[in-house]
């Protein structure tokens, strides 16, 4: 058998077809520019980043059990170890339809009844020989794993986009490191402000707390800094934002087994971001480690500022 890659994840792994239109989307309609058909998922595209990225990531969710099963074949060329998932005849990805408008915004459509998790008797051996373990929504279905990676010592990295309750709130309380879109942490905790969400999300058990927002950059708590913090967004050409948020999970969990603090992590996740969203569909433009480092060492490139001071800003600007 292989070695045991240093991050593993399990959840949603997909394939999209993709339309992209000459219209915003709040256009209402617009007119078919490009089709086209590619594979993606919020676990799945995140770990192709860490591959990109140069460090070794696994997939351990359910895949089919045929030799030539699409998304196994796809996984393997993107860089991603499969040999330690397990196989089921009837496992199949999530199927979306996603469409993308002029601005790079898009909305998804999905199929998701599918095999989702991983199972239940998943080896401790396997999962103590990693560093990180990327869960997203769909970990409600296999929390008894998400716990025995807790206990042997796994950092465990959440993408929660939808609550299904109570043992959504479990999955959170289980994520030392807790990446969020900022409108889902609006709903998950009724706060208003960033700076409310993040204080509300906020365990003594955290690692860390980081609310993404698309074009008006990332939020973030963390357990090694004092403060509240607000890093804008690198200015880049928006051609698709499909898959933006996977990279950042995937580039997030790469900083973090090199022992990068907070700001470093979230720095070197939201240039790697930026970059995905420079090119169609989720993977075609995830950055190398060297296009990342550029972007990151670029005059300018932005830099964090503390959150109270932003919002004093807004609230001058408001007056």
């Amino acid at each position: 058998m292989p070695a045991v890659p240093s991050i593993l994840g399990f959840g949603a792994i997909a394939i999209d077809d993709i339309v992209y239109v000459d219209q915003p989307l709040s256009a209402g309609k617009g007119k078919v520019l490009q089709s086209a058909r590619a594979f993606g998922g919020n676990v799945a595209t995140a770990l192709a980043a860490v591959a990109r990225l140069g460090g070794t990531a696994g997939f351990v969710g359910w895949l089919g059990s045929a030799a030539d099963d699409a998304v196994l074949c796809d996984l393997v060329a993107s860089g991603v170890e499969t040999a330690f998932a397990p196989r089921h005849p009837q496992a199949r990805p999530v199927r979306s339809r996603i469409t993308v408008g002029s601005d790079g915004e898009r909305f998804i459509a999905y199929d998701d009844e599918a095999m989702l998790g991983t199972t239940p008797d998943f080896p401790d051996d396997i999962l103590g020989r990693a560093a990180v373990l990327i869960v997203d929504s769909y970990a409600i279905r296999s929390l008894d794993v998400v716990a025995r990676a807790r206990d042997l010592g796994l950092a465990i990295l959440g993408d929660i986009e939808w609550s299904s309750g109570p043992d959504t709130e479990r999955l959170i309380a289980l994520c030392d490191h807790l990446i969020l879109p900022l409108g889902f942490a609006r709903t998950a905790t009724g706060r208003r402000s960033p700076a409310e969400m993040l204080d509300a999300l906020w365990l003594p058990s955290r690692s860390a707390v980081v609310l993404t927002d698309g074009g008006r950059g990332v939020y973030y708590r963390g357990r090694d800094e004092t403060g509240l913090w607000h890093l804008p967004p690198h200015q880049v050409d928006v051609v698709d934002s499909t898959g933006a948020g996977d990279c950042f999970h995937g580039a997030y969990a790469q900083a973090l087994t090199r022992g990068a603090d907070t700001a470093g992590r979230v720095a070197f996740a939201a240039a790697a971001a930026a970059l995905s969203v420079t090119g169609r569909g989720g993977r075609e433009a995830l950055p190398t480690n060297d296009q990342v480092t550029k972007l990151l060492t670029s005059a300018n490139a932005p830099s964090a500022v503390e959150l109270r001071l932003v919002e004093e800003e807004d609230g001058r600007s408001h007056s």
